[in-house]
């Protein structure tokens, strides 16, 4: 089972590290081994357990905090959809980018129902998590490099989302979505961030660094909630049982510190690179790393 304790870091580790290009997964996972959480380590890649509830509940509290924080855009393009929908065409830009995040959540969406817990049993643990946070900090230097050898524009103002509608869906086109979407895929792989592999896709296919990561948060939304509201019963159902106060607990964490984490991302990516954040995977792998090697904690 899992203690309030437990509950509690992992709801706030998955609430920061869900939106900043690190990987959640891959964090829940080397934090509960380094800190000796073995009935949690073991849980983690199991095909059916108590923590597949308890991930339920942090995936919906994160989608929440996303979506209370962009409320107003979201407000827009929910109308923009049922817009398009009665005409049976998208002229407007809310209707347009509604579409084009439609389009971009499809691949993982199928790809996840299909392999997720093939690919969580076989790669949710310390080692696999390890070498893929390790790959993920090449993927953020990489994109770096990119962006810098390309002359990517960065922002120079303000980085609002919700009065840049317009702006977005001029770069976007379906091609486009469609392969941000399938990135997305890789973020199935414990160690592997989501919103780093967007946003360096969407830079690959053209976007400039605004709307990459401008997209990138918006795409968040949509595919981390679907993702616990797709799986409810486990949380409600016998997976639950025991130990629902405690997801509970974990979920308003998560949803707390998410909420948090994307205000601050929102104005961190005005001028900000993701070469930090590459830094940091390389730092945290090569610890994990040498904690394995030296035996402090066996792989």
């Amino acid at each position: 089972m899992i203690t309030y304790i437990q509950s509690i870091i992992l709801g706030l580790l998955q609430g920061i590290t869900e939106l900043f290009p690190v990987s959640s997964l891959g964090h829940s996972v080397l934090f509960a081994w380094i800190l000796g959480w073995t009935n949690i380590v073991k849980v983690q890649s199991s095909h059916e357990s108590f923590f597949l509830a308890y991930l339920v509940a942090l995936h919906v509290a994160t989608g929440t905090a996303l979506l209370i924080f962009y409320r107003k855009i979201w407000i827009k393009l929910f109308k923009g959809f049922f817009s398009s929908v009665k005409k049976r065409k998208a002229e407007t830009s809310n209707e347009k980018l509604i579409w084009l995040l439609i389009a971009a959540t499809i691949p993982a969406g199928i790809f996840g129902l299909t392999f997720e817990h093939l690919l969580r049993s076989q790669f949710a643990k310390p080692l696999s998590a390890t070498i893929f946070i390790l790959i993920n900090g090449c993927i953020l230097l990489f994109g770096d490099y990119y962006m810098k050898s390309h002359n990517v524009r960065q922002p120079k103002k303000d980085f609002h989302i919700d009065s840049s509608i317009q702006h977005t869906t001029k770069k976007m086109t379906f091609k486009r979505a469609g392969i941000i979407g399938t990135a997305q895929i890789f973020a199935l792989f414990a160690g592997i961030s989501r919103s780093g592999i967007t946003i360096i896709g969407g830079i690959m296919t053209g976007l400039d660094y605004e709307d990459a990561a401008r997209f990138s948060f918006l795409l968040a939304t949509p595919i981390i909630l679907a993702a616990g509201l797709l799986k409810l019963p486990d949380l409600f159902g016998p997976l639950g049982n025991g130990v629902r106060p405690q997801i509970l607990v974990g979920a308003v964490v998560a949803g707390i510190s998410a909420y948090f984490t994307v205000k601050f991302l929102d104005k961190y990516f005005q001028n900000k690179t993701l070469r930090p954040f590459a830094i940091y995977c390389f730092s945290i792998g090569a610890i994990m790393l040498l904690v394995g090697i030296t035996g402090v904690r066996h792989f």
